[in-house]
Order: C-alpha cells, then sequence, then structure tokens
C-alpha cells in the first residue's frame, strides 16, 4: 500500500469531434509532464467534446483510444483516467476508462446523463457505482453530472478518493465549486474535479475550475478560470485516517439501498 498518492489533473481546451487531434494534443501534454505522477486525469469525454453525434465519433473497447491510454500508461508508468463516447451492443455510452500501466482496464459508465441537452435520448445510462483499488487506494470515479446526486456518490464503501471528470458549463460553474467541495466534507474523502476549458461545436462555453479538495473541504489545489493548465499533487492517506479516526462522521451515515 502506498501511503501517497501523485495525480497530475489537466485542464485542457478539446477539439470538438476529433479524437485524432485530441490524443495527439494530449499525448504532448501528458508526455511533459516532470514529475513522477501515478495517476493521471483528464477531463470527460476528452477526444470529441461534450457531443450528441456518438455515431459520429464512437469508439470501441478494441478502438484507437483505448489503445492509446494502454501505450500511453505504459509509457508513462502511470494509471490515465478520462471518459470518452463508446459503442457497445449497439448502445453508445459515456464511459469512463480507468487505463493501469499493465494495460488493465476498468470502466464506469455514467449514471445520470444530462436530460436537459438529451443526453439520455442519445446514450445508454450505467447501472453500477464502482470502487477502484489501485496502489491501495479505494477510488470512486464519476462523471460530471453525477456530481448533482449526492446519494450515488455517498460514500458507503469507506473510499479514499472521489474523481469527477467534467464538461461543467461556465453560467453554472459556481454550483460546481460548491457540490465538489460538499462531496469531500460528507464523505470525509478527497474529492478532484476536472473540467474542460474553451468553446464547444455547440457554443457552450467552460471555465474549468478544476481542483483537489481534502476531508475537510480544504482546497489543495485550484486552476486559473479560462486556462489551459496542468497541476500535479500529492494525497496522504494519513490525512485520511487521521480525521475519519478523531471525528468518526462516517459511523453516523444512513443505510440505505439504492434500485
Amino acid at each position: 500500500m502506498d501511503s501517497k498518492l501523485n495525480i497530475a489533473l489537466i485542464q485542457s481546451d478539446l477539439v470538438w469531434e476529433d479524437p485524432k487531434q485530441n490524443r495527439a494534443n494530449f499525448t504532448k501534454k501528458i508526455e511533459n509532464i516532470n514529475d513522477d505522477v501515478d495517476l493521471v486525469i483528464l477531463p470527460e469525454m476528452f477526444t470529441t467534446g461534450f457531443t450528441m453525434n456518438a455515431s459520429l465519433v464512437a469508439e470501441t473497447m478494441q478502438g484507437e483510444t483505448v489503445t492509446w491510454m494502454q501505450d500511453l500508461a505504459s509509457k508513462k508508468n502511470s494509471a490515465i483516467v478520462g471518459s470518452l463516447v463508446v459503442l457497445e451492443d449497439k448502445s453508445f455510452y459515456n464511459r469512463l476508462l480507468f487505463v493501469e500501466p499493465s494495460g488493465h482496464i476498468m470502466f464506469y459508465d455514467k449514471r445520470h446523463t444530462f436530460t436537459l441537452v438529451g443526453e439520455d435520448k442519445i446514450y445508454t445510462a450505467g447501472t453500477e457505482k464502482i470502487i477502484l483499488e489501485y496502489k491501495g487506494w479505494k477510488i470512486c470515479p464519476l462523471i460530471c453530472y453525477d456530481l448533482r446526486f449526492p446519494v450515488w456518490a455517498r460514500n458507503t464503501e469507506d473510499y479514499d478518493i472521489l474523481i469527477y471528470v467534467a464538461n461543467w458549463p461556465k453560467p453554472r460553474v459556481s454550483a460546481w465549486d460548491l457540490l465538489l467541495k460538499a462531496r469531500a466534507i460528507e464523505n470525509m474523502c478527497y474529492c478532484i474535479g476536472v473540467n474542460r476549458v474553451g468553446v464547444d461545436g455547440v457554443n457552450s462555453v467552460y471555465s474549468g475550475h478544476s481542483a483537489v479538495y481534502d476531508v475537510l473541504g480544504n482546497t489543495i489545489t485550484s486552476f486559473e478560470s479560462e486556462k489551459e493548465q496542468i497541476q500535479t499533487v500529492t494525497l496522504e492517506k494519513r490525512h485520511i485516517e487521521a480525521y475519519r479516526n478523531k471525528l468518526k462522521f462516517l459511523n453516523d451515515r444512513d443505510s440505505f439501498t439504492i434500485t
């Protein structure tokens, strides 16, 4: 078990519906990370932007982006996580992939599809919350709109890190800031949000505000608004253990079942 986990967050603009160019852009960004990191986090739909043109850009689990993630994770000796459009069994998914340096893949399909823009009509919603174990850390990966649903994220598994990858628009970014902090506090975990910047193909504007919060909701690191930026942060197990042992808030959580 590693007592520390070094994570790189990449807040980036995305080229609309162009997986090849986005892969090339992220290759440069990831290769230029000089710090020794265990995990690299990319935004939601990092190969395309938040598109509803799934049939135009969808890839399979044997496609170019999956192979690219495996190759780069091996070369960098770091896990890579981000979501993309995946076609499987004739259905489209907004699927988060967690690719380890060994090439092993774990995935999570977005549970809460964004009905405001019709994501629910294009993409099949996921049904399973997953908890990943990586280097002795338990990680719960979620996607964008999932942030608004605290019951789905509730820490009943004693996970250490909650990750949100996102294309969260600028007009509602204050909600993004507040909800990330709230999820950290109520779940007594590190909470990480990686959002994009720039303007997409349907003129939605994104301002970033990627950030990492600790168990008490304190900001460990935050990004400049509107700008592409890469930051690395070190998470420490002793921080989680110290406050959970002292405060024991999770012991009083409610029991419930999600259907």
